[in-house]
Order: C-alpha cells, then structure tokens, then sequence
C-alpha cells in the first residue's frame, strides 16, 4: 500500500506500478482476507533482473524494521531532552531558544523532503531529520510546559503512547482495512488539513491574530481531533506498508523508510495531542 504524501511517509513512493518487466511472487504468509496478495498484480519490489531483491541485498525482516525505528525514535527523544536542558525558555534566553528552534525545524522539514523524494533511503538524512526535529519538540515541549500547562507533556506522551496502541491493535485484529481507497481519502484529507493550516498561518501573520481559531476553544480542540484522527490513520497506513515490504521480501534497506515513515507519522500524532491537551488545559 503506498501513500501519495511524502511528509507522513514516503515508503515505496517510486514504485506504485512496480518496475517493468517485474515477475509474480505470493508473499510470504499470505491469505485471503486482509493479507497483501491481493494488493499488486505483479512483486512492487521485484527487480528489472526478475529477482526480488536488490544486488547484494537481503530481505526486510520485522526486526529490521524495529529496531531502525528503535533507533530513529530514539534519537528523536534524546535530542528532545537534551535540548529542552540545554536551551532554556526563561527570560533571559527564550529569544535564542526560539531562534534555534524555528531554525531546527526548518532543517528537519528540508532534510525530510529530501529523502521523502529519494528513490532510496538514507539513514545519515533519516536520523539527521530526527535529531534536528527533537531540538524543535524539546524548546515547543518545554515552552508549553512552563508557560502554559505544566505536566501536559507527560500526558501528551502517554496519550501519543495510547494512540499508537489502539492502531497496533486494531490493524493486527483487522478492524481497520487499509485499502488502495483508503489511502486515497487519506491524502486528499491530509491534503486539505494541511492547506487549513497554511491559512491559518497566513491569517494569524497578516493581522487576523487568532488565525482561523484552530489554537483555542472549541473549534481548536475540533481541528486537533481531526489531526490525531487523521495521525492515527497514518500510523495504520504505514503498519501495512510495512506488512507488504516483508511479504514481498523487500530490500533490507527498506527497514529505514520505514522507521522515517513511522517517525513522521508518531511525531504528528504527539504534536496533535499536544495542541488538544494544550487548548483544553488553557480554557480550565
């Protein structure tokens, strides 16, 4: 299953009709409800050379794909406290914590469009993305802490925790299909998210102070819903991704797109149900 939006995950985006010429395989352990062999009429993963792999590769496993994300996830949060101890947003330094932070994601945002946009992964861009977006969590997570709801990092934390529990567990129960439809819906809905947002960055620089009202208030809460709502469809679009590249014995590097897709998607989900927390603790 491929996803068109390269910012939530970009796994196999280069190879939505697979390459020419690319022979049949079943995938391993497939069946006939809910399993990847209906999904591709010829292996998306399939070489020009009619083998699976590429040249000197080895198949994907699901413990490739742990413990790369293991290890992206990881540098996300070490980055995260270390920057929340060593950029203060007292007084005195706020104005430099904020700079390095803006600054920070923006390189996250450009070194994740790079690889979004690569035909292979790299783990020097993945694990860089995730490091320069762990600055950005720490100095936004420690300024939210301090200034307007103390302890509701700790529970966007655990709430992100929840999120991705609930979507585990209803992909491997199969409540949730995630179909070619599926998919689509969901871009065309990040898409439209995306462009809200992008209003209402314009509106708040331009003298409409609140924006749209999507930072506070009932409408505020709404919107941060919908983007939890929409994470959480994500994180199942990825899991199934992730299903296919070892059904289909992707290359092993695969394991890295992987672990830059789930990142993305759980970085999205945290900020979401940062935003929602936030809101709900201001108004009380």
């Amino acid at each position: 299953m491929r996803t068109s939006n390269p910012i939530f995950s970009c796994w196999g985006a280069t190879r939505d009709a697979g390459p020419a010429g690319g022979y049949h395989r079943e995938p391993v352990g497939a069946t006939v409800d809910g399993s990847p062999a209906g999904d591709y009429r010829t292996n998306p993963y399939a070489s020009p050379a009619d083998t699976g792999l590429r040249a000197g590769s080895t198949a994907v496993t699901t413990d490739d794909v742990i413990v790369r994300t293991a290890t992206t996830l990881g540098t996300v949060a070490l980055a995260t406290v270390l920057s929340w101890l060593v950029l203060p947003v007292d007084e005195a330094n706020i104005g430099r914590s904020y700079g390095l932070a803006v600054g920070a994601a923006l390189v996250a945002f450009v070194l994740s469009m790079v690889q979004a946009f690569k035909r292979t992964p790299s783990p020097a861009l993945i694990l860089g993305y995730a490091a320069f977006e762990g600055v950005f969590l720490g100095v936004l997570s420690s300024t939210v802490s301090t200034y307007i709801a103390p302890g509701v990092v700790v529970q966007a934390v655990l709430g992100t925790f929840a999120v991705a529990a609930g979507v585990l567990i209803a992909y491997r129960m199969r409540w949730i299909r995630v179909t070619q439809r599926f998919a689509g819906f969901l871009a065309a809905a990040a898409t439209g998210f995306l462009l809200l947002l992008v209003a209402d960055s314009v509106f708040s620089v331009f003298g409409a102070g609140n924006g749209l009202g999507f930072h506070s208030g009932g409408l505020g809460i709404v919107f941060g819903v919908i983007g939890i709502l929409l994470g959480a469809a994500f994180l199942a679009l990825n899991l199934k991704q992730v299903e296919d590249a070892v059904a289909y014995g992707a290359p092993r590097e695969e394991a890295w797109l992987a672990a830059f897709g789930l990142t993305t998607t759980l970085v999205w989900i945290y900020l979401e149900v940062l935003r929602v927390l936030t809101i709900f603790n201001s108004d009380n």
